[in-house]
């Protein structure tokens, strides 16, 4: 009898430590912008393009405030989106380490400028809390959630909703 409880025991020992180990890994790319770090899913970025002053930005007209204009990238055009005018931060020049994060938005292959890349942070998904409910604003509908790590907090973002479905329109024209 005593054999069949420790087997019992060491069974649900078994299990609990399997959930914990089970426990869902995402990893983000990681950037500063002003005095916040931000991530996106690792699964939606196709490249890091690091600016050059070779790199000619055409301006396109009647295109969103956030949107400096088109690249040609390895002969695509994509446009840019400079995240801290679109998240509402002051504009800062671009540098030596200005870099384009090239992702795709609902089909639409773009690059998003971040002041530079800090690298790749792993969050279990216990330590990502859903996005709070700040307001009803635009900026607080792309944020997935707030990942914390042992000594940051990330502002997480959602890929499929930086852009309204406007934006979205006027990009695939540009």
């Amino acid at each position: 009898m005593t054999a069949e409880v420790e087997e019992r025991e060491s069974m649900v020992d078994y299990d609990e430590q399997s959930t914990k180990n089970d426990e869902q890994e995402s990893k983000y790319l990681s950037f500063p912008l002003a005095d916040s770090l931000y991530g996106i899913d690792i699964r939606h970025v196709k490249e890091v393009v690091i600016f050059s002053k070779n790199m000619k930005i055409t301006q396109v007209p009647h295109m969103p405030g956030f949107t400096k204009g088109v690249i040609n990238l390895r002969g695509k055009v994509i446009p840019i989106i400079d995240l801290r005018l679109r998240f509402l931060l002051d504009e800062l020049e671009y540098g030596g380490r200005t870099c384009f994060v090239v992702v795709k938005i609902e089909g639409v292959t773009t690059g998003l400028v971040v002041d530079t890349v800090a690298g790749v942070v792993t969050f279990k998904s216990s330590d990502i809390d859903p996005a709070p409910e700040l307001n009803d604003s635009a900026q607080s509908k792309f944020i997935y959630g707030i990942g914390k790590t042992k000594d940051e907090v990330y502002i997480l973002l959602d890929t499929e909703k930086l852009l309204h479905q406007k934006e979205l329109e006027a990009l695939r024209k540009a």
